[in-house]
């Protein structure tokens, strides 16, 4: 059963995306229309957090006098109660997370309007290629400044667990 529950953890986000992509990949194909596959894809996601939210409320709603379940969850718990970490780590961990992610997200939004431009450029003044260059890594750059902030962050996490 543990094993079962390791490998949904794992599969279940990979299947959501998955099926984002896939929607919004046949909607492009079918209509074109960008509105609509933007609206579906987000249909999806919104589906695939509430889907994510049911497991995770169906597994702890779960008995736990199952023995072995039992025994690791409590050896879970003694872990955790050693270590320290608690609120402030799972927070500290949930920062370090937005971090990276609204950079990277803000970092695609800057090279989807740089990138074509630059291309756009060089192929009309191939002399324009560094300065092309440069605007697209300024994008890139706001990625490399949240991952920066992440590490940051975690190494600023009191009581940090050891992870092995």
């Amino acid at each position: 059963m543990t094993t079962f529950l390791n490998v949904l953890v794992f599969a279940l986000p990979v299947l959501a995306l998955a099926a984002a992509v896939f929607v919004a990949a046949r909607t492009m194909k079918r209509t074109g229309n960008v509105r609509r596959a933007f609206s579906r894809h987000f249909i999806t996601l919104v589906m695939a957090i509430v889907l994510c939210l049911a497991f995770t409320f169906v597994a702890a709603a779960a008995p736990a006098d199952t023995g072995d379940a039992a025994e690791a969850v409590a050896t879970a718990a003694e872990t955790v109660a050693d270590n320290g970490a608690g609120m402030a780590t799972g927070l500290g961990f949930l920062a370090a997370a937005l971090s990276i992610g609204l950079a990277a997200i803000g970092a695609g939004i800057a090279l989807s309007a740089g990138a074509p431009a630059a291309i756009g450029a060089v192929s009309e003044d191939p002399k324009s290629f560094g300065k092309s260059m440069i605007f697209v890594v300024l994008g890139e750059a706001v990625a490399i400044y949240g991952l920066i902030i992440a590490i940051l962050i975690i190494l600023k996490i009191p009581n940090l667990p050891a992870l092995g």
